[in-house]
């Protein structure tokens, strides 16, 4: 069961990623998850307060998500991999379009707030850990170098596609393309 503050939260992030970063208010918040005016600054007396639990609680979503991805997949090849972030970009554009359109928000934000920064740098750490792994596992021997590649292309991939939405979106051919050409690269540095 949600919490009131699990769902005032939730209400946020439908606020968030319906109508961006100057639609995220306390009243909005309330009106969203139809509570009484004031629920939200009970809760959250700020909007920094509101927003730094905004972060907390979409990464908390996210993890989630990864995490079932991570239990329908385990990519142990760049093909299988490729598969995996494709699978993902399906995700973060349908199902859960509204949450990864909060994150951008909150990403082009942390551009003017660096506590944010701080807080997303931290909050992504865990989904950062499983991508590298799984790198690791597909093949790379330079996950460091890799993993940037890979998924700042992803999230561009995913950006795009939300901000100009194609019903045939179909990004495996590139995705596949990619991975196999960075994991391929990594492979032929490796010393012999």
């Amino acid at each position: 069961m949600v919490s009131r503050r699990e769902a005032l939260l939730d209400a946020a992030i439908t606020v968030l990623g319906e109508g961006g970063m100057h639609a995220l208010t306390h009243r909005a918040v309330d009106a969203a998850a139809r509570l009484p005016a004031g629920s939200t600054s009970n809760h959250f007396r700020t909007r920094d307060a509101l927003l730094n639990a905004v972060v907390e609680r979409f990464a908390a979503r996210e993890r989630a998500i990864w995490e079932q991805l991570a239990l329908r997949r385990y990519p142990t090849t760049p093909a299988e991999l490729a598969e995996t972030l494709t699978a993902a970009a399906h995700e973060a554009t349908g199902p859960h379009r509204t949450l990864t359109l909060a994150r951008y928000a909150i990403l082009v934000e942390s551009g003017i707030h660096p506590s944010l920064r701080a807080q997303l740098l931290t909050t992504g750490s865990g989904v950062n850990a499983w991508f590298m792994n799984w790198l690791r596992v597909a093949g790379s021997t330079d996950p460091d170098r890799d993993a940037p590649l890979i998924m700042n292309h992803w999230t561009g991939l995913v950006l795009h596609e939300l901000a100009i939405p194609d019903p045939a979106f179909d990004p495996s051919a590139q995705i596949l393309a990619l991975v196999t050409t960075v994991i391929s690269a990594s492979s032929s540095q490796v010393p012999r």
